[in-house]
C-alpha cells in the first residue's frame, strides 16, 4: 500500500453539510446585524471552527460570541443537519473499497465539534467505515485547524507516522493542516478549480470520490 493509514476530513468530503450548516450560521449573523450571501458566508468561514473565528465575528456585530449564541448556533445546525445532511456522492463506496485494504487504519479527524461529527456520520451512514477511537474532534486538540494538532493525534492513535498518512480534505484550511503535519493530503474539489487547495499544499487533486480508491491504493 502507498499510505500506513487514511485520515479524512468530514464536512465536505464525507457529508455533503456546508452549505447548511453556513446557511443557518448566516441566518444567525444576519440577526446580528451581519448581512452577507451564501458565497460570502462559505468564503469567510469555510472549513473553520466557528468559535475559533469568535473576534471576526464579534469585531462585525459589536458584542461577544457568548456561550448562549454558540449553543443557539449548535441547536439550529444540528437539527437542519439531522434532517438534511447526505453523504457526499460515491463516498460510502469508495470508503467500501479502501476499509477492504486499509482496515482498522482508516480514521475520521474534523475540525468540527464531535457531537457534529457524529450526528454526521450516524445520519448518512458512514459510522460504520469508522471504528471506535477513529474519531477525532480538532476541538479537542490544544489547536484547531489549520494547526495539524488533530492529524497528528489521529495519527498517533493510529500507531502511524504522520509522514505515512494520506489526508483528504476540501478546504485550503484543512490541506494547511494535513501538510503542517507532514501527511500527503490530496485535495477534493469537485466544482473544478482547485487551485486554492494546490496553493495551500495539496499533492494532487481529484473532482470524484469514484477517483478516490485508485489514488490511494495504487
Amino acid at each position: 500500500m502507498k499510505f500506513d493509514a487514511l485520515l479524512f476530513d468530514c464536512d465536505g468530503v464525507l457529508v455533503d453539510s456546508e452549505h447548511i450548516t453556513t446557511a443557518v450560521l448566516r441566518q444567525l449573523l444576519a440577526e446580528a446585524g451581519w448581512e452577507m450571501s451564501q458565497q460570502e458566508c462559505l468564503d469567510t468561514f469555510l472549513g473553520k471552527a466557528i468559535l475559533d473565528q469568535a473576534p471576526l465575528i464579534e469585531s462585525r456585530i459589536g458584542r461577544p460570541v457568548t456561550p448562549q449564541w454558540m449553543a443557539e448556533f449548535r441547536r439550529r445546525r444540528d437539527e437542519r443537519l439531522a434532517a438534511e445532511v447526505a453523504p457526499v456522492p460515491g463516498i460510502a463506496a469508495a470508503l467500501d473499497r479502501l476499509q477492504t485494504r486499509y482496515g482498522r487504519h482508516l480514521a475520521c479527524a474534523s475540525g468540527a465539534d464531535r457531537g457534529k461529527i457524529e450526528l454526521q456520520l450516524t445520519r448518512t451512514g458512514l459510522a460504520p467505515f469508522f471504528l471506535p477511537g477513529r474519531i477525532f474532534s480538532g476541538y479537542e486538540q490544544a489547536h484547531n485547524k489549520p494547526a495539524p494538532d488533530v492529524y497528528l493525534a489521529a495519527a498517533r492513535a493510529l500507531g502511524v507516522d504522520a509522514a505515512r498518512c494520506a489526508v483528504i480534505e476540501d478546504s485550503p484550511t484543512g490541506v494547511r493542516a494535513g501538510a503542517a503535519a507532514g501527511a500527503t493530503v490530496f485535495g477534493f474539489a469537485p466544482q473544478g478549480d482547485g487551485s486554492a487547495l494546490r496553493q495551500a499544499g495539496a499533492a494532487q487533486l481529484f473532482a470524484r470520490m469514484d477517483e478516490l480508491p485508485a489514488l490511494l491504493l495504487g
